[in-house]
Parts: structure tokens; C-alpha cells; sequence
């Protein structure tokens, strides 16, 4: 697994360059990002989730495996930030340590993970539908104590905000679809426009990323030792909590694997956007993305050799 998951991580920093280039060369300015970060947020999110079930035949086992996903990445998310917030709750006044908090568990699960996940497993399709629970459980996280941490907007900590997101509205589409076998009746080329969108994910991400590289000198990103404490905890530190809660428990091999690999992706491009999208901190939010996507080609490998 180990040589699997290095190719993979690698292919998937390679989409990097294309965005470097095309900013060194001045093709795009910096400023465009907030536009094809609203495209990654809203249309291929919820492709991508729909792509995974579509590739899926329904079963009432894998229905209950996925209720039990969401909630156990959830937890894992959820205590981990608990134990960071009750650390550091004296200096929340400083927006680093609320940023610190939030970029230490939220992951590039869809966009990073999804294709390492598939191709460590390719005999088992529903990991990809436990890569969709892991998304839809960490945007309940993102859009709601995520967004406060970027804006100090108390109004995001609702059950609205936690609902009405993209990975929720796409798992709302994508269920229905999945459970009345829409894969066997829907036309081919539908099923592969649907599959392109959600395709679309992974390389626009790396190339927002490569071109927000560009953007500013790398020194300056591999100088800020504020940004490592947060790469720590984000690469080493929670998939190493994260895996621990599930390996005693009594669930597949392909369950266990796939908490570890998705909580082990580096920053989550969904923290970035959103900084984007609110103008908060997105300096900060991009360095920290940059390098846990760097050096992930290293601790990722690493940690797949705690695989059975």
C-alpha cells in the first residue's frame, strides 16, 4: 500500500503546476481565485458525491455502514477539536489559534482523498461512498464552527448552516438516486457528464492551490513557524487519534483504512474557499494548505503502513 498511496499523492500534487505556471506567466491574478473557489464549493462538490453513488449498488448493509461513518468521522472531528479548544480557549481572542483549531482536522477528503482511497482499494467501490459521509460530517464542521472561526459571525453555529451546504444537498440528491438504482436506467452519457463534473474536483483544486503558490515567495510560507504547529496536528497528530478510536472496534478492514488515509489528507481546500469566499485570513489558511499538501507525500505513505 505503501507504493500505491505514494503514486497517488504524488499524481495528485503534479495537478499543482499547471496553476503555478499559468500565474508566473500572469494569465490569472490572485483576485480571480474567489470565483473558481465558489465553482469547487457549489457545482463540483455535489458532482462528486453523486459520481461516487452512481457507481454503487443499493444495499441496506452499506446504508447502515455509511450512517455509522458519518457519525464516527464526525466524533473523531468533533472530540479532537473539543481537546484543542479546552488547550487553547484562553488565546481564541487571536484569530491563529481559532484558525489552528479548525485546520487541524478539516481535510482535503474529496478532492485529495477520494482518489487515494480508490486506488488503495479498487475491489471495494463503497469506500468512495465513505468518503462522501467523512465530507458531509466535516462540512457540518466547516460551515458552522468552521465559517465562525474565520468571521466571528455567531449566526453560522445553526442547524441551518450545518444542513444547507453543498455535501449535504448533494448526498440529499445523491441517495435517492442511489437507492432506486438510477446507475441502470439513467443514459450513459448523462452518467459520464455527471462523472466529469465530479472528476472536475481534484485538478481544480491543486490548480487554485498552485496558482495561490505562486502568489507569494515559497520562503516566506516554509519560514512562518506558525503554520507547522497546525501541519503537525493536521498530518501526524488526528490520524493518529482518529485511527486509534476505530482500530479495537469490531468494523471491516476497508472501514478502519479509510478513516486512517482520510484523516490523514492535508488541509482541507474547503477552509481556503471559504476564507476566499468571507475575505478572513486567507493568507494564513492558504500557507497552512500549502505545505500539509507538500509534505503529505511523506506522512501519507508513512501512516498506510499501520494498515494490516
Amino acid at each position: 500500500m505503501f507504493g500505491i498511496a505514494l503514486t497517488n499523492v504524488l499524481i495528485t500534487i503534479f495537478y499543482i503546476l499547471p496553476g503555478y505556471v499559468i500565474r508566473k506567466i500572469h494569465v490569472v491574478k490572485e483576485q480571480e481565485l474567489g470565483m473558481a473557489s465558489g465553482i469547487l464549493v457549489y457545482i463540483g462538490t455535489p458532482f462528486l458525491i453523486l459520481s461516487a453513488f452512481l457507481d454503487m449498488d443499493f444495499s441496506w448493509g452499506l446504508m447502515g455502514e455509511l450512517g455509522l461513518f458519518f457519525l464516527i468521522s464526525l466524533a473523531c472531528q468533533g472530540a479532537f477539536l473539543g481537546i484543542l479548544w479546552l488547550l487553547f480557549r484562553k488565546k481564541f481572542s487571536h484569530v491563529y489559534y481559532r484558525l489552528l483549531c479548525i485546520t487541524s482536522e478539516l481535510g482535503n477528503v474529496g478532492f485529495f482523498g477520494i482518489p487515494i482511497v480508490r486506488a488503495l482499494f479498487p475491489n471495494n467501490p463503497e469506500t468512495s461512498c465513505y468518503c462522501t459521509m467523512y465530507m458531509m460530517s466535516m462540512n457540518v464542521i466547516a460551515f458552522t464552527i468552521g465559517t465562525y472561526c474565520l468571521t466571528e459571525d455567531k449566526k453560522y453555529i445553526s442547524l441551518k448552516s450545518a444542513i444547507f451546504n453543498p455535501t449535504t444537498l448533494g448526498i440529499v440528491v445523491a441517495l435517492p438516486m442511489y437507492m432506486i438504482g438510477a446507475r441502470h436506467f439513467l443514459p450513459a452519457a448523462l452518467l459520464n457528464g455527471i462523472r466529469a463534473l465530479g472528476g472536475l474536483c481534484t485538478p481544480l483544486a491543486m490548480i487554485i492551490l498552485g496558482i495561490r503558490l505562486a502568489s507569494a515567495p515559497v520562503t516566506d510560507i516554509f519560514k512562518n513557524k506558525m503554520v507547522y504547529p497546525a501541519v503537525f496536528l493536521k498530518l501526524i497528530l488526528f490520524p493518529l487519534f482518529a485511527y486509534a478510536v476505530v482500530l479495537f472496534l469490531p468494523l471491516p478492514a476497508s472501514f478502519k483504512a479509510t478513516i486512517l488515509v482520510l484523516s490523514s489528507t492535508p488541509g482541507a481546500a474547503i477552509t481556503l474557499s471559504l476564507a476566499e469566499l468571507h475575505h478572513s485570513e486567507t493568507k494564513m489558511a492558504a500557507n497552512i494548505l500549502i505545505l500539509s499538501t507538500v509534505l503529505c507525500f511523506i506522512t501519507i505513505p508513512l501512516l498506510t503502513l499501520l494498515i494490516p
